[in-house]
C-alpha cells in the first residue's frame, strides 16, 4: 500500500474513534484549530490540550508527581481564583503542586515536508519547544509545545507550605501565562 493510502487509512481510523481524554471532548480554545487541521488532507490531530491550570495531590513520595498516580484536586482551562485553590487544597493529603501547562497538540502529518511547514508555523507562533518525530512505520508526528509552564509545590504531607499571598501571586502568574498561551494559539 502506498504511503498516501496508508495515511488516509490512519486518519479515517483515528477520526472515527471516541475522544479518550478525561474530559471526553476537545477543549473550547482549540476546537477551531483542531477542525482546521483535521479538514486538511495532509494532517490530523491525535491529541490536544488547550492549556490548563491544575492542582495535583501527588502523595508523599517526594516531588515525582505523575498525573496517573495522583489526585486531581482542581483543573480549569479558564483563569483561576485563589478561593478555588484554597478550597481544593483542603482535600490534599500529600504533596500538592500547582501547575500551569501550556498547549500540547499532536498532529500526524502525511509527509515530512508537511510536518516541517506546520513546525515553522508553530515556532513562529511562540511554540518554540515543538518537534517532529518520525516513527519506524513511517508515521510523522508534530508535537506543538511551549516552554512557558509553571510547577510549584504548595503543600507537603497535607500541610500548606506557602502563604495565601504567595498563592495569589502564583495564580496571577498562571493566569497571565494562560492568557499568553491563548494568544499564541490564535496566532
Amino acid at each position: 500500500m502506498d504511503l498516501r493510502a496508508e495515511f488516509r487509512r490512519w486518519k479515517a481510523q483515528r477520526l472515527s474513534k471516541a475522544d479518550l481524554s478525561r474530559k471526553g471532548s476537545v477543549d473550547e480554545d482549540v476546537v477551531d484549530l483542531v477542525r482546521l487541521l483535521n479538514a486538511r488532507e495532509q494532517f490530523f490531530t491525535t491529541s490536544s490540550c488547550a492549556g490548563r491550570i491544575l492542582l495535583l495531590d501527588g502523595g508523599i513520595n517526594g516531588f515525582e508527581v505523575q498525573k496517573q498516580n495522583c489526585c486531581w484536586l482542581l483543573v480549569t482551562h479558564k483563569p483561576c481564583v485563589k478561593e478555588d485553590v484554597m478550597a481544593a487544597l483542603k482535600k490534599a493529603s500529600g504533596d500538592a503542586v500547582l501547575k500551569f501547562e501550556p498547549l500540547v497538540l499532536h498532529v500526524q502529518c502525511r509527509q515530512l515536508q508537511d510536518a516541517q511547514l506546520l513546525h515553522a508555523v508553530a515556532v513562529d507562533s511562540g511554540f518554540r519547544n515543538s518537534g517532529i518525530t518520525v516513527g519506524k512505520k513511517g508515521k510523522t508526528i508534530l508535537a506543538v509545545r511551549s516552554t512557558h509552564g509553571l510547577e510549584v509545590p504548595l503543600s507537603h504531607k497535607g500541610k500548606l507550605m506557602v502563604t495565601e499571598e504567595y498563592i495569589d501571586f502564583l495564580l496571577n502568574t498562571a493566569n497571565q501565562k494562560l492568557e499568553e498561551n491563548k494568544k499564541r494559539i490564535e496566532r
